[in-house]
């Protein structure tokens, strides 16, 4: 997300809009963001704060302008497939101000998800998996777990990863089997390491849906778009999202 111009008035702007089967983690390196659900949650979430929410069933939320606050916003959103044993479930949402960091050599690692070394974010994990902020300095070498697939998000600055160069808006992909991995910048830079065990078996998405059939996406859809009260209500003041249906169905007959 961004970085990008805010202010006061507006913000992400993103309306009212559902989700199913994921849940969606977002971090901010700078400005403020303001969320609401159909929990009925309002968090303001700032600099190295992590907003957690579980969509399971159902969920709905907007992102907004704060009122207050008028700069540069800049951050990520994560969206982690939620398995089955938990994809069924009730939606909750969690919001922690502080995540441990640790020390890599020159390079701080806050971590988001997951754990590395023996520290251990706070925030809610469906599956094995991990997520850390680097900010490096010059160098760093990075612990990995041989089950893991592992990417890389550059946000500001430049990577070389094992020779490879890695620039801000692509995605360093590292397949399983490494223990480790070198990690050199010509500049302070700011990246993200994502790592997991991959899931077994096909997971669809479509629109802001995670599913594994096509007939959970359209009974999804329906539900919005009939406003039948599954995705509950959000407290904004935003328009409420819609979208065609999925590409899949037949056009309606006129």
């Amino acid at each position: 997300m961004g970085p990008a111009k805010v202010t006061k008035e507006h913000g992400l702007d993103i309306g009212p809009h559902p989700h199913t089967g994921l849940q969606t983690v977002t971090y901010l390196i700078n400005g403020e963001a303001l969320h609401h659900d159909s929990l009925g949650t309002e968090q303001l979430i700032t600099p190295g704060q992590l907003n957690l929410m579980s969509a399971g069933l159902g969920v709905s939320h907007s992102e907004e302008a704060t009122g207050q606050y008028d700069g540069t916003l800049q951050g990520i959103q994560l969206w982690i497939a939620q398995p089955d044993a938990t994809r069924r479930d009730e939606p909750s949402f969690e919001h922690h101000g502080e995540l441990p960091r640790i020390q890599l050599g020159d390079t701080v690692a806050t971590v988001l998800l997951g754990e590395i070394l023996g520290v251990a974010s706070p925030a809610r994990h469906d599956t094995a998996l991990v997520g850390l902020d680097l900010d490096i300095t010059t160098r760093a070498t990075l612990p990995l777990r041989e089950d893991f697939e592992y990417a890389l998000i550059v946000l500001e600055g430049s990577l070389t990863i094992n020779g490879e160069p890695l620039a801000p808006g692509e995605l360093g992909y590292l397949n399983k089997g490494d223990d480790q991995i070198d990690l050199d910048a010509d500049s302070r830079t700011r990246a993200i390491l994502l790592g997991g065990v991959p899931f077994e078996g096909e997971i669809l998405m479509w629109w802001n849906f995670v599913a594994r059939t096509r007939d959970e996406i359209e009974e999804a859809f329906d539900s919005w778009h009939e406003d039948d009260g599954r995705f509950g209500t959000v407290a904004s003041q935003l328009e409420r999202i819609t979208t065609p249906g999925p590409f899949w169905r037949e056009p309606p007959q006129r």
